[in-house]
C-alpha cells in the first residue's frame, strides 16, 4: 500500500525503512566514533572471557555441530555466522563487563557487534557497510528497549525479562539485514521472525544463562534475516503499540518511546563499565571506594546504603555463593569495595567470594531501595566502633554517558583484558584496527588477529 506524504508511518514501517535504507545513513562523526569505542570495548571484554565456563560450554556445543563457514569464533575455528555470533556474544557478556544502555535496552554491543563481524566475514561487504550495520542495529535495539524508568526495558526487567535477550534479537536482525541488503519487505519479515523468538528470563542472573541470552539473541537475529532472504514470511504487526510490548507487559503501563531515527542517537548515551559487575552495583561500588581510604583498619559496626529500586531488582542477591552471583549482589559488592577490592574482573573469584572480611560485613549492612532516587546514584553511611560516622555519595558513576570514560581509560581497560590473552603486539594491532575500523582492510586484520593458535 502506498501512503500519502501526510500519512504517518506505522512503527513497523519506520523500522523497516530505517534498516532497508542503510546506504543512506548519515551518522554524525560523534556517533561513528562511539560505534568504534563500542567495538573496542566489545573485543576487550570478549577476549577477557575467552575461557569462561559459560563460553566453553557454548563453544563445545557449537563445535559439535560441525557446521562449516567463514565466520570466526574468537581464538578458535570458523563456522557459520549464526554459530560464531552465538559464541562470541556469549563471550562478550560472560563477565558482565560489557557496555550498557542506560535507558533500558540492556547490553547492545554483544548481540550487534558479534552479528556484524560474523556476517561480514561470510559476505563480501566493506568496513563502511559493517559500521553502518552496527549503528543501525544498535539504534533499533536501543530505541525499542528504551524509555528509562517508565519505558520498555525497565518494565521488562520488573516483570522478570532480560531486555538484552528480548530486543537484542531485533537489533541483531537489523544488523544482519543490512549486510544481506534485504529490501523493505524482507526486513519486515526478518523483524517478524525475530519478534516471535523473543524471550529471556532475568532470574538467569548469576548463572550461565544470562550471557547466553546475548549469544542467542545474536544467533536468532541472524537466523531471522537469513530466513527472510529465503522468502520466509513473518508477522508484520509485532512492533506496533499493541504488539510484542503488550504481550510482555500486559497491563499497558510501559511508555513506548518514539522511533525518532536520525533525530536522536542512542549510541551517544552508551555506557562502558569500570567494574566487572551488573551496572546496578556501580554507583554503590564507587561510593564504597570513597569511604575505604578513611577506614584505616578501624572496625565497622554498621553500614547503611540507599540505592535505586531497580538496582535491587537486577542485583539484589543478598548472600552470593559463587563469583558470578557476586556480580549481581549490591550488598557483596559494597562489602568487597569497603575491603579494598577494585572489582575489576580479577576480583570476582572463589577467593574473594570466600574472603571472611567482606563476608562478615554483610550482616552489618542494610540496603534501602529508594523510590525516586536516580539510577546512577548511591548513598552509603558507615558507623565505626570509635563512634565515627563516614558518609559518601555518588551522583553519577564513572562510565555513565553523563560521566563517560575517556578514550584513554577505555584503552587501559582494553589492554588489561587483551594483553594477557594476545600479548602486547597483537593487542596493540587489534586496538588500532578497531579504533580505525572505517579504514579498508580493518576487518581482515581483526579476523586474522582473532584466529586461534
Amino acid at each position: 500500500m502506498t501512503k500519502n506524504a501526510d500519512d504517518a508511518l506505522t512503527r513497523g514501517e519506520q523500522l523497516s525503512q530505517f534498516i532497508s535504507h542503510a546506504n543512506q545513513l548519515l551518522a554524525p562523526p560523534a556517533v561513528r566514533h562511539e560505534a568504534k569505542r563500542a567495538l573496542i570495548d566489545f573485543l576487550g571484554v570478549a577476549l577477557g572471557a575467552v575461557n569462561d565456563d559459560a563460553v566453553n560450554a557454548v563453544r563445545l556445543v557449537a563445535k559439535s555441530w560441525s557446521a562449516t563457514g567463514a565466520s570466526r569464533i574468537f581464538l578458535s575455528g570458523t563456522t557459520t555466522p549464526a554459530l560464531a555470533a552465538l559464541v562470541n556474544a556469549t563471550m562478550a557478556h560472560a563477565a558482565d563487563y560489557d557496555d550498557t544502555h542506560p535507558a533500558g535496552a540492556g547490553h547492545p554491543s554483544g548481540p550487534c557487534w558479534s552479528t556484524a563481524l560474523a556476517m561480514a566475514q561470510a559476505h563480501p561487504v566493506d568496513e563502511e557497510t559493517v559500521l553502518r550495520a552496527f549503528i543501525i542495529g544498535f539504534e533499533v535495539m536501543a530505541k525499542l528497549g528504551g524509555g528509562w524508568v517508565p519505558g520498555v526495558g525497565r518494565n521488562l526487567q520488573r516483570r522478570g525479562f532480560h531486555p538484552t535477550s528480548v530486543v537484542g534479537r531485533a537489533g541483531a536482525a537489523a544488523v544482519a539485514a543490512v549486510i544481506l541488503q534485504l529490501n523493505e519487505q524482507q526486513v519486515r519479515n526478518a523483524l517478524g521472525a525475530a519478534a516471535t523468538m523473543m524471550g529471556g528470563l532475568q532470574k538467569s542472573s548469576g548463572t550461565h544463562g544470562k550471557p547466553f541470552h546475548a549469544g542467542k539473541a545474536a544467533m536468532d537475529g541472524i537466523m531471522a534475516a537469513q530466513l527472510a532472504a529465503e522468502n520466509f514470511v513473518g508477522a508484520h504487526h509485532f512492533y506496533e503499540a499493541d504488539g510484542w510490548v503488550k504481550t510482555f507487559i500486559q497491563d499497558g503501563s510501559a511508555e513506548i518511546p518514539p522511533l525518532d531515527f536520525g533525530e536522536s542517537w542512542e549510541l551517544l548515551t552508551n555506557g562502558y563499565k569500570l567494574y566487572a559487575s551488573c551496572r546496578g552495583t556501580h554507583a554503590s561500588i564507587e561510593t564504597a571506594h570513597k569511604i575505604y581510604p578513611q577506614l584505616a583498619g578501624r572496625k565497622i559496626t554498621r553500614i547503611a546504603a540507599k540505592v535505586h529500586p531497580m538496582g535491587m531488582v537486577n542485583a539484589g542477591i543478598m548472600s552470593p555463593r559463587t563469583p558470578l552471583e557476586s556480580k549481581f549482589s549490591i550488598p557483596h559488592c559494597i562489602t568487597l569495595a569497603l575491603s579494598g577490592y577494585a572489582l575489576t574482573d580479577s576480583d570476582f573469584t572463589t577467593t574473594t567470594i570466600n574472603d571472611p572480611g567482606p563476608r562478615a560485613l554483610l550482616s552489618l549492612l542494610d540496603v534501602e531501595a529508594v523510590d525516586g532516587q536516580s539510577a546512577s546514584s548511591a548513598f552509603i553511611d558507615v558507623w565505626l566502633e570509635d563512634g565515627t560516622v563516614l558518609q559518601a555519595h555518588t551522583d553519577v558513576y564513572r562510565g555513565h554517558a553523563q560521566n563517560p570514560l575517556s578514550d584513554e581509560e577505555l584503552r587501559a581497560k582494553f589492554d588489561a583484558l587483551t594483553i594477557p590473552v594476545l600479548g602486547n603486539q597483537r593487542s596493540a594491532a587489534l586496538y588500532e584496527a578497531a579504533a580505525h575500523f572505517e579504514r579498508p582492510g580493518s576487518l581482515v586484520t581483526i579476523t586474522r588477529l582473532l584466529a586461534g593458535n
